[in-house]
């Protein structure tokens, strides 16, 4: 395959969870922009109807807009099933979707923000991972992407069990890697900081002073700066990296 050509996802078909904005939205747009189709599985169907009439517009792509609750196990197997049904096969999964709630102090983690955390960063991923990764084995194969945190390797007091959620998560990346090969690819995206919605709720002034000290890069991610990573990983470029983690993360010192 030549260079130019490394990257081409033409006629593939990708599932993206928590797809509708932030990291995920674009990622929907760079696999539609090199030839995929996409299904934009995220809370708030609205949102994903918005973002598929865009891939439509823009690339000529087809686009499934799908309401997900990534928490659930009946969840992922709709989900899973409508890609089959509307497009006959499923080369690309990137599990992105998460919530890490706030929370005052340890002791007043209730076990339902302990339960929400967990099954929307890790079980809903891991369900919909196994359905995904055995179909791939199964026939063509292809690539799951996971999208964990830098709070998987070093939580603030204030991520503890998304944190813990996302450390399962990378586990899960060398384990399935194991569990799905050689068809199917296993890797994760490891990110930083991001300025995506989420960053609106920050003290920006106060972020980019501790940047500044506590990053080589010196500053939070744009949103566009997963795409290199969401492209290597799902197409042929990647053809020998499996059970890898990928850190985007500015460089912490």
């Amino acid at each position: 395959m030549s260079s130019k050509g490394i990257f081409d996802l033409t006629d593939k078909v990708a599932i993206v969870t928590g797809g509708s904005r932030g990291l995920g939205r674009e990622m929907v747009l760079a696999y539609a922009e090199h030839g995929a189709d996409v299904v934009i599985a995220s809370r708030k169907l609205e949102n994903c109807e918005e973002l598929a009439r865009e891939v439509a517009d823009r690339f000529g792509r087809r686009a499934l807009p799908i309401a997900y609750h990534a928490a659930s196990w009946s969840d992922a197997e709709r989900l899973f099933e409508s890609t089959l049904a509307e497009f006959g096969r499923l080369d690309v999964l990137v599990n992105n979707a998460g919530m890490s709630p706030l929370y005052p102090s340890v002791d007043a983690i209730s076990e339902d923000l302990y339960d929400k955390v967990m099954g929307v960063n890790l079980k809903g991923p891991f369900r919909l991972s196994a359905l995904a990764g055995t179909h791939m084995a199964a026939h063509d194969g292809g690539s799951i992407i996971f999208v964990s945190s830098i709070a998987s390797q070093r939580p603030s007091p204030n991520e503890l069990v998304y944190g813990a959620a996302k450390a399962g998560v990378n586990n899960l990346t060398y384990g399935l890697a194991r569990t799905f090969g050689p068809k199917v690819r296993v890797n994760c995206i490891v990110p930083g900081p991001f300025l995506t919605d989420i960053s609106k709720a920050w003290d920006m002034e106060v972020f980019n002073a501790r940047a500044k000290g506590e990053f080589a890069l010196q500053r939070g991610g744009l949103p566009h700066e997963v795409v290199g990573a969401a492209l290597y990983l799902a197409s042929e470029a990647s053809s020998y990296t499996t059970g890898s983690l990928i850190n985007i993360d500015g460089g912490p010192i």
